[in-house]
């Protein structure tokens, strides 16, 4: 299943809505990657594994199931996930991008890809509607606790 959708981060034409920077919402989606148990409520556990300047590699533990994945960055740019096949997990990626089309007006653009292009049976078009929900859910409350974060003044530096 292939899905896209977009967040507007900026809406120009509210002055209700505080205006993030493009720093603070990439060091926000960096953070996610950084410390996801902050964004994913069903997360028990992170361990970074590896680290570098282009990424990391992370041991995530829901309960007893533990899924090991790679994180990669583009400064200021993207945050790419990849899910390797493992047990009965399939290789899967996500994709976070901002998108700028004019100055001040941030955008993020998530994109999931499990690789799998078949055919749809009805079953499988519920459960992967279902699916698509839940991603939209999961990446609106992100949005929400980058902004949260960026109230507080946790996003205007550099991460440690």
């Amino acid at each position: 299943m292939k899905f896209t959708h977009l967040i507007e981060i900026n809406n120009l034409g509210n002055p209700m809505i505080a205006p993030l920077s493009r720093s603070q919402l990439w060091h926000g989606l960096v953070l996610r990657a950084e410390r996801p148990t902050l964004f994913l409520i069903s997360l028990d556990s992170c361990e970074i594994t590896q680290r570098s300047v282009e990424g990391l590699s992370r041991r995530l533990h829901f309960g007893k199931l533990e899924i090991v994945d790679e994180v990669r960055f583009k400064l200021l740019d993207q945050v790419h996930y990849h899910v390797p096949q493992q047990n009965d997990i399939p290789v899967s990626d996500l994709t976070m991008t901002i998108e700028e089309p004019q100055a001040g007006a941030l955008f993020v653009r998530f994109a999931y890809d499990d690789y799998l292009d078949t055919p749809e049976t009805a079953e499988q078009g519920f459960y992967n509607d279902f699916r698509r929900k839940a991603y939209k859910e999961s990446d609106i409350d992100t949005i929400r606790m980058i902004r949260q974060l960026a109230e507080e003044g946790q996003l205007d530096s550099p991460m440690q």
